[in-house]
């Protein structure tokens, strides 16, 4: 029996490995601070044996709460992912499962490597509708491309989407692929519509390092991008310095920052109201806004989320605070569950990489709402 992570975005250590039902684990942290809640390991040499996998600094977590009534997922080929059986109990995640084959992989959630990413701004580029361009390179020498989609002239209305800020977030990173491929979608007429009023901006994966580390949520120095917003810097945290830049370049008159909620068994957004320039125009935004997400997805829901920031309280480090202040535009922070969704539950699957993208899909239907009422007469 063996148990290995040497691979783009694995994170374990073994304590022990001397028994099938006593196979000892604990959660790396984060190469550079003390996050710790994203796994993702391969297990060999066990088929048919009844596992039992015990995390043992559950407890420790970044997210303890995020362990009641989750499950990890597993999956034989990388490609197809399931949920399998978990308890938490007095601070230790306890798996439990009979694998079918020789070999099977373990992750907090449906991994999206950095291969995929490549491919998909590859598959993006190709369709001959996107310019791709390189903001800059991380700390670990990544590239941080840009995706740019539509006429990019002045009338155009600017539209930004950033994805996985926290690494370990993959859903985020689905949900972009989703997006992707209906708004370039040439026979779709949402995604035609939009292309004559819009250009959007897409970053889909903001913190490349952080993913091919296995880090959950801070990138090759540490940092954590969601809080470098107000002073980004080439030294910590060059990825929101490159994007934050560009942004001034062109303006934002809507933006997307999507990311993954561990305790949370919910889709949901969360909005500006806390930061200076909050307006009743803006409000009025935010309202048309999740009335038509609510239609276009039944995985929506406003109902629960987070508390809404009191007035000129908001944190201005974190991105949906810092641009929505800045260019006094819609802004959202949009959060899936590493769970399952509550409202619409799927017992095998839970919420996942194709539950995701077709968020990423319905998205549009909201952006197309409010798109002729983003800027003032």
């Amino acid at each position: 029996m063996k148990i290995s992570s040497t691979f783009d975005a694995g994170s374990i250590d073994v304590v022990a490995l001397d028994s099938f039902d006593d196979i000892r684990l604990r959660l790396r942290p984060d190469n550079a601070a003390e996050f710790a809640q994203w796994f993702y390991f391969r297990l060999q040499g066990a088929a048919y044996q009844p596992c039992t996998m015990r995390i043992l600094n559950a407890s420790e977590a970044a997210y303890p709460e995020g362990w009641v009534n989750y499950q990890p997922c597993a999956s034989y080929d990388r490609v197809n992912w399931f949920r399998v059986p978990a308890r938490y109990e007095d601070g230790v995640l306890i798996i439990e499962h009979t694998p079918l084959a020789s070999s099977i992989y373990y992750a907090y959630f449906e991994p999206y490597s950095y291969e995929q990413h490549l491919r998909l701004i590859g598959d993006a580029q190709s369709s001959g509708l996107v310019q791709l361009s390189d903001l800059g390179s991380t700390l670990d020498g990544r590239d941080l491309n840009l995706l740019t989609i539509g006429h990019e002239v002045s009338s155009d209305l600017k539209v930004w989407i950033i994805a996985r800020q926290h690494p370990g977030e993959t859903m985020a990173e689905w949900f972009i692929e989703g997006l992707l491929g209906r708004l370039l979608d040439t026979h779709d007429p949402l995604a035609r519509a939009l292309m004559d009023k819009a250009t959007f901006y897409v970053a889909p994966n903001m913190n490349p390092d952080g993913s091919v580390r296995g880090n959950l949520r801070t990138n090759a120095a540490g940092a954590n991008l969601n809080r470098e917003w107000l002073e980004p810097s080439a030294e910590r945290s060059p990825e929101v310095l490159w994007v934050r830049e560009k942004m001034q370049e062109t303006g934002v008159d809507l933006f997307l920052d999507i990311h993954g909620d561990e305790s949370l068994p919910y889709i949901f957004v969360a909005g500006t109201e806390g930061v200076p320039s909050y307006s009743p125009r803006v409000a009025a935004l935010e309202t048309t806004f999740k009335q038509h997400f609510l239609l276009a997805s039944p995985d929506f829901q406003d109902e629960h989320g987070y508390a809404k920031d009191a007035p000129g309280q908001a944190n201005l480090s974190m991105a949906t605070a810092w641009v929505g202040n800045h260019f006094e535009c819609l802004a959202f922070t949009l959060e899936m569950p590493f769970k399952d969704n509550a409202n619409l539950p799927d017992d095998d699957m839970g919420w996942n990489g194709q539950r995701s993208l077709r968020l990423g899909e319905a998205i549009l239907q909201p952006v197309y709402a409010v798109l002729n009422e983003l800027r003032e007469a």
